[in-house]
């Protein structure tokens, strides 16, 4: 059996370090373009798709593989289909809804594979209870729901089950959002790829912290708080998994929390909109991490090194934001000139880290460079929602 979670382009290496950090081998791991995937067993595969959800941080969704073939052609694809026993992982009068994507194949009608799909499951299901193929079956969601994704990549098929439901981003912690929020899951990839270490001789800063989610993503990850600890997921009522799996995989991660108080503060937001920064405290304390994070009404542009040093009392500061985008909440011109102020605050003029600061900055494309015309250090192409971004690291340090 396999378990396959998904995630944003550029993301998958984040994943593997998720999955490999809460137990899972290595070498039972397959990275690829936009997914990761890890072999199970009968025996642990409820147990280890309740781990997978509790603790992916940078993964959209865990779905478990129940078969996969190839197919050029709609009629092997419905005939395929059919052949799976479906009654094994759908229960009687459960409501059933198909998605799935093409990548690289012949098969691209995302709605004819769809419609095709529920015929096919249905036609199995019936032959399973004794029905004609081409009876009806009753599907009530107030009974449940299974949701199957198919995913055809280069011609073959893999038919899944979404054990998530609402997507591995939606931590419980964020009812309260400022305009255009940065997705959990991608704030979570940006903490580990701009590679801050909690709890050491650096702070970190978001001068745009917006409703908090990076310094609450960095928080959470440092006092070891699993991001699925508070939600529930779609498997929950499976009954080849159920809530058992849940309740065992809860409990071991709150006995591995550490939430311990600590003598210093590391994790700093600020941002020009009051009501924002009063969000984001709500959002920090929801989440279990307010006494972690110390969140203030500032302009960026007073969050210089120096003022950094000052308010953090620590020598090095990481600063690590998403900054609003040209087209979304400002014009293009407006956000030219937040980037440019970004680079005069923490760049020297020789593109090169002010003394005491590191700066990792996502934008669209590669919009901060070109404005201003600092090539970074290090770059990774990511999606911010459906937005193709580049995270920009400078690290190395100037004269000055």
């Amino acid at each position: 059996m396999k378990i396959v979670v998904t995630c944003l382009f550029g993301l998958e290496s984040s994943v593997r370090d998720d999955l490999t950090d809460c137990g899972f081998d290595k070498e039972a791991l397959c990275v690829s373009d936009g997914l990761v995937s890890i072999k199970t067993s009968q025996k642990s595969f409820a147990s280890d798709i309740a781990r997978a959800n509790m603790w992916v941080r940078r993964g959209e969704r865990v779905l478990l593989e129940i078969a996969e073939f190839d197919a050029k052609e709609f009629d092997s694809f419905y005939e395929e289909t059919s052949k799976i026993s479906w009654n094994d992982y759908i229960p009687t009068g459960y409501a059933i809804t198909v998605n799935g994507y093409s990548r690289k194949s012949a098969l691209f009608g995302i709605s004819a594979c769809q419609s095709l799909a529920k015929k096919a499951i249905v036609r199995s299901i019936c032959r399973s209870r004794g029905l004609p193929e081409d009876a009806l079956i009753a599907e009530d969601r107030k009974k449940g729901e299974v949701r199957i994704q198919f995913g055809i990549v280069k011609d073959h098929v893999s038919m899944m089950i979404d054990t998530t439901g609402d997507g591995l981003h939606k931590r419980g912690y964020r009812p309260l959002t400022h305009e255009a929020p940065i997705r959990e899951t991608l704030a979570s990839g940006m903490v580990s790829l701009a590679r801050y270490k909690p709890f050491g001789y650096e702070a970190l800063v978001d001068p745009f912290c917006g409703s908090g989610t990076i310094l609450i993503e960095a928080a959470m990850m440092a006092c070891n708080i699993a991001p699925g600890r508070n939600r529930h997921f779609a498997y929950e009522t499976l009954p080849y998994i159920g809530t058992a799996a849940l309740t065992e995989a809860r409990e071991e991660a709150i006995a591995l929390e550490d939430t311990t108080p600590s003598d210093d503060c590391f994790f700093f937001g600020s941002d020009i909109d009051k009501r924002a920064v009063e969000d984001a405290r709500h959002n920090a304390n929801t989440a279990g991490v307010g006494s972690f994070i110390k969140f203030s009404v500032a302009d960026a542009a007073t969050r210089t090194p120096s003022a950094l040093a000052s308010l953090t009392g620590l020598d090095r500061q990481l600063i690590l934001t998403n900054p609003p985008y040209g087209g979304r909440l400002l014009t293009i011109e407006e956000a030219d000139e937040i980037y440019k102020m970004i680079a005069h605050t923490y760049l020297t003029n020789e593109g090169f880290c002010r003394k005491g600061v590191r700066l990792s900055v996502i934008t669209p494309d590669d919009t901060f460079e070109r404005t201003t015309g600092f090539k970074a250090d290090k770059r990774t192409k990511l999606y911010n929602g459906n937005i193709k971004c580049q995270l920009n690291n400078y690290y190395r340090l100037g004269k000055k």
